[in-house]
């Protein structure tokens, strides 16, 4: 029997009767996506995959605590199941006590349709998507661009249950299109993402135009600059990149430990202090339109945020910071316990807003009046220089644009840049529209976002960059 013959929901109750231990969560994740790939104004390659994935998650209690043990395994049939949770109560059995051991959750209703077929994705996603991209591809062909990029739409059914009661599911639909536009001899590059839910709300042409409009930009000349501390507009992309570096270290218990940005001098954290001068609220809520996400914890024991003990604990909408002040950081229950902040678990959706009302075209053509600013299109290879101030390090990449007098007059070298998001919140001047968008760097920690543009008196380049 194959496993996709054998349902998700029968993986599920088949694991949880084999179960010998005090306390067994099973998550069968069903995937399916659809892919288009192409290079210099022609499709490279295009295919569908389906997958799926088990964990169980076994616990042993002791005299000195609660063990847990988590396995998964891949293409999991029926006959692999008792494997799977004899593997998983073995790793139990061998662990140390988990610290954050904890009742398991309960009470929660069950998913309505914890018993229908996994949702799916086929290449008919992109059946108006594909014949714009043919067009895009004839006009850059044309006009001596070159295109390149991918599309993907992946959906992935979850299935949760446990030996406390559970049967909780959810549907994550994701999709992205990455594009790429070269000049003519390979000359200048320009960028572009756009999230989508069904890609009937993509158009190519679109993006292709607007690929065009910042290789035209770029063309008007090329300066190059020093290292310095310049004005600067990030747009929604690379302001998603690095409030998603700051979201992913707002953990409760490593701030009341002294460890992040978000500790206060003398001990416990910096909840109820103000941030930021302008009134942004940045917030995750499961419901948010076109950024749904799991309305409950879900956890295969791989991401050190969340605890395996809380799967099934219902998520709601949460203020990380309003209106300028930090309001919470992510808990646990045991790090709620710990640290006496609620619980408030990390949610896999953000949204940063400040009422802005511009967007970016016009917020340069407010930009460069009293010298000259930078626009960036997007950040690459982040990486992390100090936890304890949440310092950054990154490149800017395809295209760093000069400003001057409301226009875009050229473009200029790309930098190696050093920032803490909190820091570049605190010292932000003016906030955009909040639009939805993709980080590029944190697309895999972060996909759901929807970000403005922020402008920035003194983003700080720290070196020049030879990159495109």
């Amino acid at each position: 029997m194959t496993s996709r013959r054998t349902a998700p929901q029968d993986i599920v109750e088949r694991a949880l009767s084999l179960s010998r231990s005090d306390g067994c969560a099973v998550i069968v994740a069903e995937r399916s996506s659809a892919d288009l790939r192409w290079a210099r104004n022609a499709p490279t390659t295009n295919g569908t995959a389906r997958g799926r994935m088990v964990t169980v998650i076994a616990t042993v209690a002791g005299g000195r605590g609660t063990a847990v043990g988590a396995v998964s395994r891949s293409a999991v049939t029926a006959a692999e199941v008792e494997p799977l949770v004899r593997a998983a109560e073995e790793a139990a059995r061998g662990a140390v006590p988990a610290e954050d051991a904890g009742p398991p959750v309960t009470g929660v209703p069950h998913s309505p349709g914890f018993a229908e077929p996994p949702a799916e994705t086929s290449a008919a996603v992109f059946d108006t998507f594909a014949p714009a991209l043919g067009e895009a591809f004839a006009r850059a062909r044309a006009a001596g661009r070159e295109l390149y990029g991918y599309a993907r739409h992946e959906v992935v059914t979850s299935y949760l249950g446990t030996s406390a009661g559970l049967r909780l599911r959810h549907d994550q639909p994701m999709g992205r299109v990455e594009l790429n536009a070269k000049g003519a001899n390979g000359d200048g590059s320009a960028w572009m993402s756009r999230a989508t839910d069904g890609f009937t709300d993509v158009d190519p042409l679109e993006l292709d135009a607007a690929l065009a409009r910042r290789l035209g930009w770029a063309a008007r000349g090329r300066s190059e600059l020093p290292a310095g501390r310049y004005p600067t507009l990030l747009p929604p992309s690379a302001v998603a990149d690095l409030v998603a570096c700051q979201q992913v270290r707002a953990d409760a218990r490593d701030a009341a430990e002294g460890r992040t940005a978000f500790a206060r001098p003398g001990g416990g954290t910096r909840v109820g202090e103000k941030l930021s001068g302008l009134p942004l609220t940045l917030r995750s809520d499961p419901g948010a339109p076109g950024l749904e996400c799991a309305p409950f914890v879900l956890t295969d024991g791989s991401d050190v945020r969340l605890s395996v003990f809380d799967n099934g604990l219902p998520l709601t909408a949460t203020d990380w910071i309003r209106d300028g002040v930090l309001e919470r950081l992510f808990t646990t229950r045991h790090a709620a316990a710990l640290t006496g902040l609620p619980v408030a678990p990390y949610t896999d959706n953000l949204i940063l807003e400040a009422g802005g009302t511009r967007s970016l075209d016009e917020m340069v053509a407010a930009s460069g009046h009293d010298g000259p600013e930078l626009l960036l299109t997007s950040l690459w290879y982040i990486r992390e220089v100090d936890p304890a101030s949440l310092l950054v390090t990154g490149l800017t990449r395809d295209g760093v644009l000069l400003v001057r007098d409301g226009e875009v007059v050229g473009e200029v070298n790309n930098f190696r840049f050093n920032e803490s998001p909190v820091d570049l919140l605190s010292r932000a001047v003016e906030a955009g529209r909040t639009e939805r968008t993709v980080p590029r760097d944190m697309a895999k920690s972060c996909p759901r976002t929807a970000m403005p543009a922020l402008r920035v008196p003194d983003f700080n380049m720290s070196s020049v960059s030879k990159g495109v």
